[in-house]
């Protein structure tokens, strides 16, 4: 089959996943004709990304978090603010996303949690199948417990993620654990995406932590906790559009721009890994058998949090504390039951696309012979009449 992927562009999870989902499915004969991706002004698209995507790509404006005036964690209202400003930008966007899939002559569209996707889907009758991934749609599965304190932003987090995924065929939910037990209609539980090369780099222990920061406003407390503990070596990655691509602070502290490769390596070979809470790069260090330390900071993370601390994943701290990453990971033991479960993934998650697509085609293809059957049966009526009329 062909399919166009649309890729909401905040952060480096969606990003990846779909260069995963790429792999996975040109190794079962299906070809990605383009990739739609969400941009920003407060965000580049990375570089890795651009080398990697291997087909077309195009790029649209499309609703993002803004950070709050620390540049820590996320200012909700500022963001719904500066989104509804931008109404007019994002109505173009839907049209275009609509225009570029019509053009593609995809047979199947590929939905990366873009909220733009699941909006022109509802405007409009595409005439091919939608499949959503991403890990947000667990969150509406009723064995998810949300965040207590989080009630009306979790509440506005569900809303959202139901917007993404108005009228798709089928939603595909990442986790960390199988829900098979609880099957909700119209949603498959699978694994991670993660790529091929996650799963074959050389793992060891070194004696350095690894860090991912989403918001560059963190940057100041590692460096707060780096002034106090300068013996420990820290490696963390950021997405500062000015920074240089290496910025070494001394010889125990560095930031890196925001390199797959390079972060790839780094994770492999570290003690521990401290990160802003983003589900994918968890996974990938749950993978290689690295401890956690997640600092969310906005609800989303929050409940990626949670539930990574649920799972025995990680721990959750409220601010870049690497002491409590160094007690957690002495403990520390690595989840093989993971691992199992993500080698499922290829299989079930190409699997479950497949299903999807044979289903909507399978039920069109029923609805325009039923359809044929009725005008045949309506234009049986008006004969036997006429003939009645012509013999009188």
């Amino acid at each position: 089959m062909k399919v166009i992927f649309v890729i909401q562009g905040e952060g480096r999870g969606h990003l990846t996943q779909a260069l995963a989902l790429k792999q996975m499915m040109e190794r079962e004969g299906h070809e990605v004709v383009k990739m739609l991706v969400g941009k920003s002004k407060m965000r580049e698209l990375p570089s890795f990304f651009v080398n990697q995507a291997g087909c077309p790509m195009e790029q649209f404006y499309s609703p993002n978090f803004l950070p709050a005036k620390d540049n820590r964690r996320c200012g909700l209202l500022r963001s719904i603010a500066y989104n509804i400003s931008l109404t007019p930008t994002y109505l173009s966007s839907i049209l275009y996303i609509r225009k570029q899939v019509r053009k593609s002559g995809a047979e199947l569209v590929v939905n990366f949690y873009e909220l733009l996707c699941g909006l022109a889907y509802a405007m409009f009758h595409f005439g091919i199948p939608e499949v959503c991934v991403g890990h947000q749609y667990l969150f509406l599965h009723p064995s998810f417990k949300m965040p207590q304190r989080h009630t009306l932003s979790g509440a506005m987090l569900k809303l959202f993620t139901r917007f993404t995924c108005l009228r798709a065929t089928s939603r595909l939910a990442l986790s960390l654990r199988n829900y098979e037990k609880n099957p909700v209609p119209g949603m498959k539980v699978v694994p991670p995406l993660l790529r091929s090369e996650v799963k074959h780099v050389v793992r060891h222990h070194g004696n350095y932590i690894v860090g991912y920061i989403l918001n560059a406003g963190f940057a100041d407390e590692v460096k707060r906790w780096h002034e106090q503990h300068p013996a420990t070596h820290l490696h963390f990655f950021w997405d500062k559009a000015d920074a240089p691509t290496e910025l070494a602070v001394d010889d125990t502290l560095t930031f890196h721009r925001l390199d797959d490769a390079k972060f790839l390596t780094l994770l492999a070979g570290c003690k521990a890994y401290a990160t802003t809470a983003g589900f994918e790069s968890v996974c990938e260090a749950l993978y290689m058998g690295k401890p956690c330390m997640l600092i969310p900071a906005h609800v989303e993370q929050e409940c990626n949090a949670m539930d990574a601390e649920r799972e025995m994943a990680g721990v959750v701290s409220e601010d870049f504390d690497i002491d409590k990453l160094k007690a957690f990971a002495r403990d520390y033991e690595e989840d093989v039951e993971f691992r199992m479960w993500e080698n499922h993934a290829e299989s079930r998650i190409v699997a479950a696309i497949e299903n999807a697509y044979d289903t909507y085609y399978h039920r069109k293809e029923n609805q325009a012979y039923e359809e044929e059957n009725d005008s045949i049966v309506a234009a049986s009526s008006l004969v036997v009449p006429a003939r009645r009329v012509w013999q009188g």
